[in-house]
């Protein structure tokens, strides 16, 4: 039987992670092995987030009064709670990639910047690129630029090297 202390204890933790995640996600863990949660947490993890099964009560009393309140129409039958601190996306990324290797647990909604995704926009925000996905695209993109410079004056340079060895070969026969 849990306790006060232990129930106080919980809702403290599920509140610390609340204020620093960036989104949280709930899915339903029906039918997962404890060996098949603690990979996913541990996938979660390795992405700068977390992943918990918590009870729907100690869930209700820890979101109240924060952005993520509107979780608490969702917080029914057996879910577990997904945090993104790093970077919304990554979780959600771990989590359609889990469901679609083992078709156990099912994604229910997210929110985000306070707004409740439904699992349609859940799985759309899985479908976007991570952070570092998109630093690399911007970095492509500012660098195309100096690269086209780059390879015309290359080219340029080369062809008037081999037009000169082209007229030197011609005159020395």
């Amino acid at each position: 039987m849990s306790t006060k202390a232990f129930k106080s204890e919980k809702i403290d933790e599920i509140k610390s992670k609340i204020e620093k995640a960036q989104v949280a996600i709930i899915t339903e863990y029906k039918g997962l092995t404890v060996e098949e949660i603690t990979k996913l947490r541990r996938e979660i993890q390795k992405d700068g987030g977390d992943y918990m099964v918590t009870k729907n009560t100690l869930a209700k009393i820890a979101v109240k009064g924060t952005e993520y309140e509107v979780l608490t129409e969702k917080l029914t039958g057996p879910v577990a709670l997904a945090f993104g601190f790093e970077d919304p996306v990554s979780p959600a990324k771990a989590l359609k990639k889990f469901i679609k290797e083992t078709k156990k647990c099912e994604l229910l909604g997210a929110v985000l910047d306070g707004k409740l995704l439904s699992a349609e926009e859940t799985k759309a925000l899985a479908d976007l690129p991570t952070k570092e996905e998109l630093y690399a695209k911007l970095l492509g993109s500012i660098n195309s630029p100096a690269s086209g410079i780059a390879n015309c004056v290359n080219s340029v340079l080369t062809q008037l090297t081999r037009t000169m060895a082209a007229v030197r070969d011609q005159k020395a026969a």
